[in-house]
């Protein structure tokens, strides 16, 4: 007789947004526009927020910017979501600091990214993030493994090797393959909850055991996202497949270029005035920017 597979937990909700950081016309930081955006992103179905990750622009952002952005989203969304800071980095001690501050501000939980540029080994990964979790034993911990920017992977048996940190709970996985989950699942078990870190492989990655989604188009089609997570865990997975057919063309679009140039040009359309990247990104150039528009608009009219 096959053996049920046990699901892994939510400890963050389903669907959690890593949200842009908005600038003002002169290149700072619009805290309370932020505070705004993500309010909206909660009444549109995110249970959790990421703030400062990859998509909030955090290689430009000094720690005080990050500090202020965190207060000002967590007083906005209070108890309605989860909020996730990004306190990643490739200095051991710089990601200690800033995990043990989000600690002490109150932080939900932690985003912690695979040291990027020095590509250490797997050991070095597993000292790396066991130093971290003891630094914050009581904050929940998301690792987050993206080799195509950090320039290493993070291995499924170094994850299972860290179970013993009971502070980590869940890691985001965007190596762009559903293996991955597989493979995570068979070395950690039920016990980490993993999440999606591409749009386009959600639903994929839920038929293999994903919990979720850390996303980036739930900025423009949070109720969509919503609707096809909770339609697949309720068995109703034409609807699902069906949401996950209708939104690759916006999923395709929001990654035509590196993120976060295309969704912040997303929501300049919809007329959320967040401004352009920090150099060195540059804003989405008049073609692309022509042709998101076209998949916005005709989602629109859906």
């Amino acid at each position: 007789m096959i053996p049920l597979a046990q699901l892994s937990p939510t400890p963050f909700g389903r669907l959690i947004t890593a949200m842009v950081t908005p600038f003002d016309g002169h290149g700072k930081v619009d805290l309370s526009l932020a505070a705004s955006l993500a309010e909206y992103l909660v009444n549109e179905g995110s249970e959790g927020i990421v703030v400062c990750g990859t998509t909030g622009e955090s290689p430009t952002l000094s720690w005080n910017e990050q500090e202020k952005l965190f207060e000002v989203v967590k007083n906005a969304v209070g108890s309605r979501a989860k909020v996730l800071a990004g306190t990643g980095s490739n200095s051991t001690s710089e990601a200690i600091d800033a995990t043990i501050k989000a600690a002490h501000a109150g932080a939900d939980g932690a985003l912690v990214v695979v040291p990027y540029y020095n590509k250490p080994p797997q050991e070095g990964l597993e000292a790396h993030f066991r130093s971290i979790s003891n630094s914050a034993p009581d904050l929940p911990l998301m690792l987050y493994n993206i080799p195509g920017r950090t320039g290493c992977s993070l291995e499924p048996s170094t994850v299972g090797r860290l179970m013993d940190c009971s502070n980590i709970v869940s890691l985001k996985a965007a190596s762009g393959t559903t293996k991955e989950v597989t493979s995570l699942r068979i070395q950690c078990g039920p016990k980490l909850s993993i999440y999606s870190g591409d749009d386009a492989l959600l639903l994929p990655m839920l038929s293999v055991g994903a919990v979720g989604v850390v996303s980036v188009a739930s900025h423009i089609v949070g109720k969509k996202i919503r609707t096809m997570i909770d339609s697949y865990f309720t068995g109703n997975i034409n609807l699902a497949l069906g949401i996950h057919e209708q939104l690759i063309p916006l999923f395709n679009a929001l990654f035509v270029t590196t993120n976060p140039i295309p969704i912040k040009a997303a929501l300049e359309i919809l007329g959320w005035p967040v401004g352009p990247p920090r150099y060195p990104l540059l804003p989405l150039n008049d073609s692309m920017k022509n042709e998101l528009n076209q998949v916005i608009q005709a989602l629109l009219k859906i």
